[in-house]
């Protein structure tokens, strides 16, 4: 199977099968978006979500949070994963899209990545889901399904979202972004990925490489 078939048939699969693909962190505002990406690194949306409504409520814009202090914020931060750092950065990124961008989230790439808290990732996932540009987020998820899937062989998280937007028309973009990180979450996991009921199964690679590996096992076996 070449790559370009093993693309169209995932693509397919996906359309047809998850044709709604969204984020699943609650937000009422770029920048409540914005928030709530920082604080979901390297912690589960399930956790932000139980998080932000408190936080939303008390500074529901850059302009009231850029006034907070830090004893201020932390309470709201405290039981997401680095909570010292995160708050640090949300007050840091609040005051400088006061001062530098008039209170509005930027939509350029590199600006959104001048933010504090704020990576690659993170500015394509604010690029992608508020302003509709065609790119694709990869994290833990993307980088771990792509690989398994045999969408991408880069060693970076920078070279498989180059692997996937040279792959996936620009229209499916934002939707695949979701589809991985949907399949990575809930079917193709880290540990014990649920191949067994992954409608993938017929172009994903690791499978298919793991079904020869065992044929040849119980060849083996039986003589």
């Amino acid at each position: 199977m070449t790559r370009k078939e093993r693309y169209e048939g995932i693509v397919s699969w996906f359309e047809e099968n998850m044709p709604v693909a969204e984020t699943e962190l609650h937000f009422g505002s770029p920048f409540q978006l914005l928030v709530a990406v920082i604080l979901s690194a390297q912690c589960t949306d399930r956790r932000v979500n139980m998080t932000t409504p408190a936080l939303f409520e008390a500074y529901p814009t850059p302009e009231k949070m850029a006034a907070a202090g830090f004893d201020d914020l932390f309470p709201y931060v405290r039981s997401i994963s680095y909570p010292n750092s995160k708050t640090r950065h949300l007050l840091d990124m609040a005051a400088q899209l006061m001062e530098r961008f008039g209170g509005e989230v930027p939509s350029g790439i590199d600006e959104l990545m001048s933010l504090p808290g704020v990576g690659r990732k993170t500015a394509n996932v604010i690029a992608s889901i508020i302003y509709d540009k065609p790119v694709i987020a990869v994290d833990t998820h993307v980088f771990r399904v792509s690989h398994r899937l045999g969408l991408s062989d880069g060693k970076t998280p920078e070279a498989v979202e180059k692997d996937l937007e040279s792959h996936i028309p620009e229209n499916r973009r934002a939707r695949a972004h979701h589809w991985l990180i949907l399949q990575g979450r809930y079917v193709c996991t880290a540990r014990k990925p649920s191949c067994a009921e992954c409608g993938l199964k017929s172009w994903c690679r690791e499978y298919q490489n793991n079904d020869k590996i065992n044929g040849k096992q119980k060849n083996l076996d039986s003589r």
